[in-house]
């Protein structure tokens, strides 16, 4: 078996009248991530994530941001078109949400399900904040990392190059 692994990372304002969509789990809060899309940080992370594992370059490359078909797109959505270009599959995904505010931890739960189901693995979401520390410790926006295992389609049993 052989797995790759990608790192992913994004981050996005919080602003007045936006929605708050975290994993593709809308969050009651004063203020939402603003973006071109649903600006969901923690699925452009993810896709990234699982993107770099793929080798198969970034968000940006296969959805840009200049590209109007994209506007307020649903990132979960986003994220299942990625995977399903991919040649092999998802082994698992890990992400931190970095954030002083809204607690993420009521909303992991449906977070992981909405992630998992997108990319067909387990997704584990954890969370923490930045101890005050900078724009995202001053609240002014959302970062995340995530982790992916990917394992390309030539070495799963039963498939060939």
């Amino acid at each position: 078996m052989s797995v790759r692994v990608g790192i992913g990372y994004d981050s996005h304002r919080l602003a007045a009248g936006e929605r708050l969509i975290v994993g593709g789990v809308e969050i009651e809060f004063e203020r939402g991530l603003a973006g071109h899309s649903d600006a969901d940080v923690l699925a452009h992370a993810v896709t990234d994530a699982i993107l770099g594992a793929a080798g198969a370059g970034d968000i940006g490359a296969h959805f840009p941001p200049d590209d109007e078909r994209w506007s307020d797109a649903d990132s979960i959505e986003l994220l299942r078109r990625a995977v399903a270009g991919l040649d092999g599959r998802v082994v698992n995904v890990d992400a931190t949400v970095i954030c002083e505010r809204p607690a993420i931890g009521p909303h992991r739960e449906a977070i992981e399900a909405r992630l998992a189901g997108a990319v067909d693995a387990p997704v584990s979401v954890k969370a923490t904040t930045n101890e005050g520390m900078g724009a995202i410790g001053r609240g002014e926006g959302i970062a995340v990392i995530a982790v992916a295992a990917f394992e390309p389609a030539g070495s799963i049993p039963g498939h060939s190059e």
